[in-house]
């Protein structure tokens, strides 16, 4: 048990025994007033009073102590997302250095850095982004976005990244052209590059993953991502766009730091659209999806 699942635990308890001890002076306080109604009225409320503060300060301080081992787990989470590439491209360096190679096993160290360069760049990158989230900044270039071609670009990068065949990754699109949306394209495709990354990290042994753009209406484009991964269970469903907040698959241990959906669930709403998740259970999968105002509709 952790210190701080013992602090809570401490102050939970504390909590109890002094509503305990305000009930039972409250009780006393009635019994002696029994006759006497203005001190008997006077009286309980102030007791019920001092019970809701306790309650209250309680809850606020548990919710603290929570909100401090989210934090703290995010920064572990940073810390090994950067110190691992770094020892990992210091190791290819000093290797470099200290012997020669072939030119092969040269292009292979440089080809392995690179991607270790990448991912230090999308963890700062994703840190950068929750900052600017938390500050609610508003959307001021907007230009339009082809969600179908944005689409297709991320799909063949996730192929690309994750190593998949065709046939794991798909993509389904409207008939027509008309999918256009108005905004960031840059952060709309971190949005969707970090729903189809999720998509394949929380897949079991066989990634399929569909990624469907779609016009159900006049004035609204929708996007959705759907997996046959480990799924998510419905207490989870909303949870899961907090920041910090991770889900754990039973007996999983899927590495990332807890703002990927927060930022995402941020730089949707900052478009003038809603993002949420469905699942109809662990092991049975789940959908992401997107809506975003239509071009032209907004």
């Amino acid at each position: 048990m952790t210190r701080r699942n013992t602090a809570t635990i401490v102050f939970v308890s504390l909590c109890v025994v002094l509503v305990a001890a305000a009930i039972t002076l409250n009780v006393g306080w009635i019994y002696a007033n029994g006759r006497r109604v203005l001190p008997l009225v006077l009286g309980v409320l102030a007791f019920a009073l001092i019970i809701a503060g306790i309650i209250v300060y309680t809850v606020f301080l548990v919710r603290e102590l929570h909100r401090n081992d989210q934090q703290d787990a995010f920064l572990n989470a940073v810390t090994h997302e950067l110190k691992t590439p770094i020892a990992s491209i210091r190791l290819y360096l000093q290797t470099l250095q200290s012997r020669e190679v072939s030119e092969a096993q040269r292009a292979d160290f440089y080809r392995v850095m690179l991607a270790d360069a990448d991912r230090l760049q999308q963890t700062v990158e994703l840190v950068l982004k929750a900052g600017a989230a938390g500050q609610r900044l508003a959307l001021h270039q907007r230009q339009p976005v082809d969600m179908v071609a944005l689409a297709a670009e991320v799909l063949d990068v996730a192929r690309l990244r994750h190593h998949l065949a065709p046939e794991a990754m798909t993509l389904g699109t409207p008939d027509g052209d008309g999918a256009w949306t108005e905004g960031d394209a840059e952060d709309l495709r971190s949005v969707l590059s970090n729903l189809l990354d999720n998509a394949v990290k929380y897949s079991r042994d066989e990634v399929r993953v569909a990624l469907v753009v779609d016009v159900p209406s006049a004035d609204l484009v929708r996007v959705r991502v759907t997996d046959q991964g480990v799924g998510i269970p419905q207490s989870q469903l909303k949870r899961i766009f907090r920041r910090f907040h991770r889900f754990q698959w039973r007996g999983s241990k899927v590495k990332g730091t807890g703002l990927g959906l927060y930022i995402a669930r941020s730089i949707v709403k900052r478009h003038g659209g809603r993002v949420f998740a469905a699942s109809e259970g662990e092991g049975r999968g789940s959908t992401f999806t997107i809506e975003l105002p239509r071009l032209g509709h907004a």
